[in-house]
């Protein structure tokens, strides 16, 4: 039966009676679709227990209304979750995983090209936040894995050399994109989207994968209609964000002749 955890208190001591068995955790904001799902039931493939947080992360948003906007529907996801099996839902509010505030952050070094590319550049102070909160969750839960989707390629690699540089025990799992038929990567944010601008927003994958080159696939973007703020290209990946109707996008795919995950 599926348990639900507001407080740190006694998550902490359901924590300690999970003693011997495997745990797998994925770390989510809510707003559930089919590629969270995926992500759970891969972690319940390969965990004795499956533990799911939900949690917006104000210390990622480096835009109020970004934050205030983001889609919250806890009552739908907790039945989704209940449905596909997940043993513990952890999900405070920011009081408990913040308790003193936003006093320590864990920062990428501004010389690192982790920091400073794409979601670096484009919104300072997001990758500190999720580093931040990733460490938090991986203290409270002393997962033997974590399962994260590729969509979100840099924050993924960022993990991973966080749990490498802190000696962390957590083996940080890469899972696929999951799309919908259009091609467009399943999102959260999409939801906040108008059916038109639902189908145009799958000009975007299509971009990333037809186009031969960065300029040409941020060409094809703007005249879409897409406000760019980058088409890249880093570890044998092409990268864009972009939005629509105030939606930010992003998406990622590996470059032609490439099979390329992260290192």
């Amino acid at each position: 039966m599926m348990q639900v955890w507001h407080g740190l208190t006694d998550w902490l001591d359901r924590r300690r009676a999970m003693a011997g068995q495997s745990i797998g955790l994925v770390p989510t904001m809510g707003a559930l679709h089919r590629g969270h799902a995926s992500l759970v039931e891969r972690c319940r493939t390969e965990n004795d227990i499956t533990v799911v947080s939900i949690f917006v992360n104000p210390s990622q948003f480096n835009n109020a209304k970004d934050l205030e906007r983001y889609p919250r529907s806890l009552e739908s996801d907790l039945e989704i979750l209940k449905n596909i099996g997940v043993d513990d839902v952890l999900a405070p509010p920011a009081s408990e995983l913040y308790p003193n505030g936003y006093r320590f952050r864990i920062e990428p070094d501004t010389s690192a090209d982790i920091g400073t590319l794409m979601e670096g550049a484009y919104r300072p102070g997001s990758l500190h936040g999720v580093m931040t909160i990733v460490l938090k969750l991986l203290n409270l839960v002393g997962p033997d894995r974590a399962y994260f989707g590729e969509k979100d390629y840099q924050q993924l690699r960022t993990i991973r050399e966080l749990v490498q540089d802190f000696f962390i025990s957590t083996e940080i799992i890469a899972c696929p994109t999951v799309r919908e038929s259009s091609g467009l990567a399943m999102s959260s944010r999409n939801m906040l989207l108008s059916d038109g601008a639902r189908r145009t927003a799958a000009s975007l994958f299509r971009a990333l994968t037809s186009a031969a080159d960065s300029k040409e696939a941020r060409e094809i973007l703007e005249k879409q209609g897409f406000a760019v703020d980058y088409v890249d290209e880093h570890w044998g990946r092409r990268f864009a964000a972009a939005s629509l109707q105030g939606v930010r996008l992003i998406d990622n795919v590996p470059l032609p002749g490439t099979t390329s995950g992260p290192d």
